[in-house]
């Protein structure tokens, strides 16, 4: 009886985990009132999610990630991921790296990660829809969604930004980020807490998927349009 009762218990500490959700901030999203909206797209290539932000915000400033936003080439949007250090970098049919993959997932202690920067200059609303979700947020929760990205970054003795790799005749450049990748903490993880920061309610544990924080962003998209229209209709 005692086994079944802490069988049972472990079920439901491990669900609740698995459905909790961390709650957004009503204070940074979304925009109240005649707030001017910045808008940013969160991308899904089916298995991992990058964020895409304005360049001239995420320049704004002198801190470490606005003086490497600014020394990216040209593009008037910033691609924004972060992953492991080795697997994230290298290119090449994934058959030939599942060894590497393995070892970013599961090697004990976390492995060194980096925080991507790509410019693009390509509007990323230009994409389909299945492969974005398009967010407008407060100017005080982009602030806060920067923030948690320059939080990321490893910084030298002089306050900058530390290069970990690029890759030949890409744009992309990786900077050495504090963190540590592992299956507790993955790219979409990061990526959700990205937008957690920036205000968006987000599932934490079931950000293991891309499609998990899609699901979350475009619920919180599709909940500002039926307040607008609720608003609207008043």
């Amino acid at each position: 009886m005692l086994i079944r009762w802490s069988f049972a218990v472990l079920l439901g500490l491990l669900a609740g985990l698995w459905t909790a959700q961390r709650p957004g901030d009503p204070a940074l999203f979304p925009p109240e009132g005649e707030q001017a909206a910045i808008v940013v797209h969160l991308l899904d290539n089916g298995f991992h999610t990058d964020l895409a932000a304005p360049r001239a915000a995420l320049a704004a400033g002198d801190d470490a990630l606005a003086r490497a936003v600014r020394a990216l080439p040209p593009g008037d949007w910033v691609r924004i991921g972060w992953g492991d250090a080795v697997f994230y970098v290298e290119q090449g049919p994934i058959s030939g790296r599942l060894p590497d993959g393995a070892r970013a997932f599961f090697r004990p202690g976390g492995n060194p990660s980096v925080v991507m920067l790509d410019p693009d200059p390509v509007d990323p609303a230009l994409l389909s829809e299945k492969m974005r979700a398009t967010l407008s947020l407060s100017p005080d929760g982009f602030a806060a969604l920067r923030a948690r990205v320059a939080s990321s970054l490893r910084l030298d003795a002089e306050g900058r930004a530390v290069i970990a790799a690029s890759r030949p005749g890409d744009d992309a450049v990786f900077y050495a980020s504090h963190e540590t990748f592992w299956v507790g903490h993955l790219c979409n993880h990061w990526t959700a807490e990205v937008l957690n920061a920036g205000g968006l309610p987000m599932p934490m544990v079931r950000s293991l998927t891309s499609g998990a924080v899609m699901r979350a962003a475009r619920t919180a998209e599709q909940r500002v349009a039926e307040l607008d229209l609720s608003d609207a209709g008043d």
